[in-house]
């Protein structure tokens, strides 16, 4: 793991980011829930998509599946200084909690996802994309908000993938079987 998520991990506490029955078990290495089927990722999942994103100070990054917000904010310190992240999440109630939980922070900004839209069109391109939701297929969509070499972390069918886009197309690495809520539009 990079030391720079290592740090991220140590200034972002999990249990910040969890309802208070679940807060309890934030030192537990599993997904959580936090309500409307939506899960808090387990920390080992979080620690190896966010090494893969390898997400650097100054980027602008796009967080599908914000959920609790605590990926938005490990992201956060991991583009400072400079950086921004944008954090998009489908569950009105989820995205208004991750939303005032992270009112404080000025390089985050949290919307309720459009029904239909895969990700925040408006504010691409992005270096980096995590998706904390797994998609049935490579969302094309989330892959044309990508700045050019801009990298995406995203479960598909079960397997994580890692994606660079290039001139001649999406280059696309797996890096192992996860289980995650499936990717709603």
């Amino acid at each position: 793991m990079p030391d720079r998520v290592a740090q991220a991990f140590l200034e972002v506490p999990r249990v910040r980011f969890l309802p208070p029955g679940q807060q309890r078990y934030a030192g537990r290495d599993a997904p959580l829930p936090i309500g409307y089927g939506a899960t808090n990722s387990q920390p080992t999942t979080v620690r190896h998509m966010l090494g893969l994103l390898d997400a650097r100070p100054g980027d602008r990054v796009l967080d599908v599946g914000a959920g609790s917000g605590w990926s938005t904010a490990l992201l956060a310190r991991l583009v400072a200084p400079g950086g921004t992240v944008v954090g998009v999440e489908l569950v009105p109630e989820l995205a208004a909690a991750c939303r005032a939980r992270l009112a404080t922070e000025p390089r985050i900004e949290v919307h309720e996802a459009t029904r239909g839209v895969l990700g925040w069109p408006a504010g691409a391109p992005y270096d980096r994309v995590l998706v904390s939701a797994d998609a049935p297929s490579l969302p094309e969509d989330l892959v044309d908000q990508l700045a050019p070499d801009g990298v995406m972390v995203v479960p598909v069918a079960g397997e994580m993938l890692r994606v660079t886009r290039t001139e001649e197309g999406p280059e696309v690495e797996a890096h192992g079987r996860y289980l995650f809520v499936p990717l709603i539009r």
